[in-house]
C-alpha cells in the first residue's frame, strides 16, 4: 500500500526500542531503580492494553459489512488493506507489541547498568 504521508510510527518506535535494548547492553544507558519502575510498569500496562485488544481488533482485518453498491464492493478490500497488508495498523501494533519486549529488557539493563555504577562509585568513597 502506497504510504503517502511517510508513516512508519509503531515501527520507528520499535527500531527505538531495540536501540534502548543495545545501548542498556552497551553500558551507555542507565536508570535509577524509581525511574525504572514507572517506565516497566508504563511498558507492562501497554503490553497488557495491546493484549487485552489485539483480538477485537482483529475484526479489522474481515471485509467490513458496507453492503453491496458498487461503491462498498471498491472499498472493503481497501478498509481490509489499511489494517493488514505490510504497514497496516494490526501488522505495526504487533511489532509494537514485539518491541515492548525488547523495551523492558533495555529498562532492566539501564537499571543493572546505573546499580553498576552507584556501587563503583560508592566504592571510591569507602575507608
Amino acid at each position: 500500500m502506497l504510504d503517502a504521508g511517510g508513516g512508519g510510527g509503531f515501527g520507528k518506535m520499535a527500531a527505538s526500542m531495540k536501540g534502548l535494548q543495545q545501548a542498556a547492553a552497551d553500558g551507555s544507558f542507565a536508570v535509577s531503580e524509581t525511574g525504572g519502575k514507572a517506565l516497566l510498569v508504563a511498558i507492562r500496562e501497554m503490553a497488557k492494553w495491546v493484549d487485552d485488544n489485539i483480538a477485537d481488533l482483529g475484526t479489522l482485518s474481515r471485509s467490513p459489512q458496507l453492503g453491496s453498491s458498487h461503491g462498498a464492493e471498491a472499498m472493503k478490500p481497501y478498509v481490509r488493506e489499511v489494517a493488514t497488508d505490510q504497514q497496516g495498523f494490526l501488522t505495526m501494533l504487533r511489532e509494537f507489541r514485539a518491541s515492548l519486549v525488547d523495551a523492558e529488557a533495555g529498562v532492566v539493563g539501564a537499571m543493572n547498568n546505573y546499580r553498576h555504577i552507584e556501587s563503583s562509585v560508592e566504592s571510591t568513597f569507602r575507608v
